[in-house]
């Protein structure tokens, strides 16, 4: 029998009417963040905004997914792709596993190709923290323009 993995997602408030597609279509593939449990067999729990800047549901959301079976938080790849992107990406995963003691991936889908190169003509993503943050959804060209 496969290992069984309970997943929660947090999305940027800004996309806070965002259906999860890009999302759920990469759990499935296990794509971007999500190939690490190519192995395994997952089910989301939880799935949420922050809140909004500077993030207000990060502080309880974790809770209620943890309480319903939660054992990985992912948050997802819109906080790293906005424009600009999230300034508390780094800080909300430093909290949430501090905290509550869960496992917390940065990113869902691969990152989408056109973000990746706006970003890049930024340099958005030029620091080591950045590199680290982004290494589980980078992925390679042709799966970023997969998901563009």
């Amino acid at each position: 029998m496969m290992e069984k993995i309970k997943l929660g997602i947090i999305i940027c408030d800004r996309y806070r009417t965002c259906a999860g597609g890009k999302c759920f279509r990469s759990l499935e593939n296990r794509e971007g963040a999500f190939e690490i449990y190519k192995d395994k067999e997952i089910e989301i729990f939880g799935y949420t905004t922050c809140g909004g800047c500077p993030g207000g549901n990060i502080e309880y959301a974790p809770d209620e997914m943890i309480k319903n079976g939660v054992e990985v938080i992912h948050l997802a790849t819109g906080m790293v792709v906005g424009y600009p992107p999230c300034p508390y990406v780094s800080y909300f995963k430093k909290f949430i596993e501090e905290k509550y003691g869960v496992k917390v991936v940065v990113g869902t889908h691969p990152i989408p190709q056109k973000y990746y190169i706006t970003h890049s003509n930024l340099k958005s993503w030029e620091s080591p923290e950045w590199k680290t943050l982004l290494d589980p959804t980078l992925t390679d060209e042709t799966t970023r323009l997969n998901y563009d």
